[in-house]
C-alpha cells in the first residue's frame, strides 16, 4: 500500500495514507519540498492557502503553519472549458413508480407533513399507528417530516418553509401525502393548498387538527385512504436518464478528496453522460474552488447566475460579521483538512467533469437535466433537505469521520477509508477506502452496482436505522 499520494503534479504537498509516516496522521499533509513563509500551499493543483512560516520538506502541513487566502466577494471572468464527458447511447433502466406528472419515484412512502411544528407529535403518532398495520402491497412505510417552523416566521423564511414543504409534499418518492395543520399558524392549510398549484387530490389529503374532534382518528382515516390508493402502485422499468441524485459530504477527512469524492464524480459523469441529473449543493464548500465550476457553465448567462449564487452566499456570511473562510469543523481539521479551500477543492470532486447545466435557488426544483448547482449551506441536514426538495431521488453522501445521518430520501453513506467501514458497518453502505488497495475501475463498478441495487428497492443504512429527518434553512426573525 502507498504511504502517501501526490494528487496533482503541481502539488507541493502529499496526503499521508498511513498513520505514523513522519509522525503525521493519515489524511494529513506533508511538504514535498521546502516551502517559504508566504508561499502558496498547492493541493489538487490549486492553492489551498499560504504558509505562515517556513516549512521544511517532510514536515506536517496543517492549521499550525497554513492560513486561508479567502476574503470577500470577487469578480470573475467567464473562461469556458470543453468538458471531456461525451454523451453515451444507453438502454440502461431502473425500476420506479411512474407518477401522474410524469416524474418517477424510487420509493412508495406515505409522507405526513406538518404545516407547523406544533403538530409534530400528531404526525409522529399517526406514522407509528399506520406503520403498525400496513397491508401487503407496494407501500414502503409512513414517515413524519417533523420540523420546528411554519409559524412565527416572516418574509423570506416563511415563504421558504412553505415552498420546501410543498416540494416534499409532491416529491415523487411519496405515493401519498397527508398534510397536517393546527389551524392558527401562519402557514394555514388554505394558503398552503394555494401554493401547491395543481396536485393529485387522490394522493394528497389535508387535516386541520383544531377543526375535528379526534384528530388522531381522523388522520388515521385519511391515511388509510392514501394507503388504499398507493398499495396497488406497480414499479416499471424506466430509462436511467430519469434518475436524479444529490451529491453531499459530511464529516469529511483528508481522504475525502482522494477516494470517495472523486468516485462520486466518476459516478456523476457516468449518469450525466446517459442523460441523468446530479445536484451539487453546499455553497460555502465551493468557496476557493468555484472557478473550476464556473468555467464548466454551458452559457455566460448561467455563469453569471452561478457567480451571483456564490457572492450572495459570501455576503450572507459577511452580513452576520462572519469571515467567509471559517468553515472546516473540528472533525474536519482532525481528519486533515486545513483550510476552506482544501475542503472545497475536495468537496467539488463530487461533481466530476461534466458541464454545469443549471443553477437553483433554495426551494427550487430541478428542471435542467445534467449537473445543477443548488444554493444552500453545508450543514448536513439542511443541505440534504434542500437536495430532496429539489427533486433528488437519493443522496450519495461521503464521510471520513462517520455519521448515522440520513434524510427522507435514501442517503447512501460512502466511507473514505476502510477503517471507518469496518468500525461502523451499520452506518456505511459502501467503502471507497478500497480505492487505495484495488483498481479504480473495479471499485467504481461495484459502487454503481450498489447504487442501483438501492435505487431498485434495497434499503440503505439510514432507512434501516430510521434516520430520516428534515431541516429547513432559516435566516430571519422568529417572532
Amino acid at each position: 500500500m502507498l504511504q502517501k499520494i501526490r494528487i496533482s503534479p503541481q502539488d507541493n504537498v502529499a496526503v499521508v495514507l498511513e498513520d505514523n509516516l513522519c509522525g503525521v496522521p493519515r489524511g494529513h499533509k506533508i511538504a514535498l519540498c521546502d516551502i517559504k513563509k508566504g508561499e502558496a500551499i498547492i493541493k489538487y493543483g490549486q492553492p489551498i492557502g499560504h504558509a505562515t512560516t517556513d516549512i521544511k520538506k517532510d514536515e506536517h502541513v496543517h492549521t499550525h503553519n497554513v492560513k486561508t487566502d479567502l476574503s470577500g466577494v470577487l469578480e470573475y471572468i467567464y473562461t469556458p472549458e470543453k468538458s471531456p464527458v461525451e454523451p453515451v447511447e444507453s438502454k440502461e433502466t431502473f425500476s420506479a413508480f411512474v407518477r401522474k406528472d410524469g416524474r418517477v419515484g424510487i420509493r412508495n412512502h406515505i409522507f405526513i407533513v406538518p404545516t407547523v411544528g406544533c403538530v409534530n407529535a400528531l404526525a409522529r403518532n399517526l406514522a407509528a399507528k399506520i406503520n403498525a398495520s400496513l397491508p401487503c402491497g407496494s407501500v414502503d412505510r409512513a414517515i413524519a417530516l417533523e420540523h420546528p417552523y411554519g409559524c412565527s416566521q416572516l418574509g423570506a423564511d416563511h415563504a421558504l418553509t412553505r415552498t420546501m414543504l410543498g416540494d416534499l409534499v409532491k416529491h415523487p418518492n411519496s405515493g401519498g401525502t397527508l398534510v397536517v395543520g393546527l389551524g392558527c399558524e401562519n402557514n394555514t392549510i388554505g394558503e398552503f393548498k394555494s401554493s401547491l398549484g395543481d396536485y393529485d387530490s387522490e394522493r394528497i389529503k389535508f387535516l386541520v387538527a383544531q377543526d375535528v374532534g379526534d384528530e388522531l382518528a381522523e388522520g388515521e382515516k385519511l391515511l388509510r385512504e392514501l394507503v388504499a390508493t398507493a398499495k396497488n402502485d406497480v414499479k416499471t422499468a424506466v430509462p436511467i436518464s430519469k434518475l436524479v441524485v444529490g451529491l453531499k459530504c459530511g464529516g469529511s477527512d483528508g481522504l475525502s478528496g482522494v477516494t470517495a469524492n472523486p468516485m462520486l464524480g466518476r459516478f456523476s459523469d457516468y449518469l450525466l453522460s446517459r442523460g441523468g441529473t446530479a445536484i451539487l449543493s453546499e455553497v460555502p464548500e465551493m468557496f476557493g474552488a468555484e472557478k473550476l465550476l464556473f468555467n464548466r457553465c454551458r452559457s455566460k448567462e448561467l455563469f453569471e447566475k452561478c457567480v451571483k449564487m456564490i457572492n450572495d452566499f459570501k455576503n450572507y456570511f459577511l452580513s452576520h460579521g462572519e469571515p467567509v473562510g471559517e468553515n472546516p469543523s473540528p472533525g474536519n481539521k482532525a481528519g486533515g483538512i486545513t483550510t476552506l479551500e482544501d475542503k472545497s477543492l475536495g468537496c467539488t470532486q463530487k461533481s466530476g467533469l461534466s458541464p454545469v447545466s443549471g443553477c437553483l435557488n433554495c426551494g427550487e426544483t430541478v428542471v435542467e437535466r445534467g449537473l445543477n448547482l443548488l444554493s444552500g449551506p453545508g450543514n448536513d441536514l439542511v443541505a440534504s433537505t434542500l437536495l430532496a426538495a429539489a427533486g433528488a431521488h437519493l443522496i450519495l453522501f461521503t464521510t471520513g469521520r462517520g455519521t448515522p445521518f440520513g434524510t427522507v430520501i435514501p442517503t447512501i453513506k460512502v466511507s473514505t477509508n476502510s477503517d471507518l467501514a469496518k468500525r461502523k458497518p451499520h452506518w456505511i453502505d459502501f467503502n471507497a477506502g478500497a480505492l487505495l488497495e484495488s483498481a479504480p475501475e473495479e471499485v467504481d463498478k461495484l459502487f454503481r452496482e450498489k447504487v442501483f441495487v438501492i435505487v431498485n428497492g434495497e434499503k440503505c443504512a439510514n432507512e434501516r436505522n430510521g434516520d430520516e429527518n428534515i431541516a429547513i434553512f432559516k435566516d430571519g426573525v422568529t417572532l
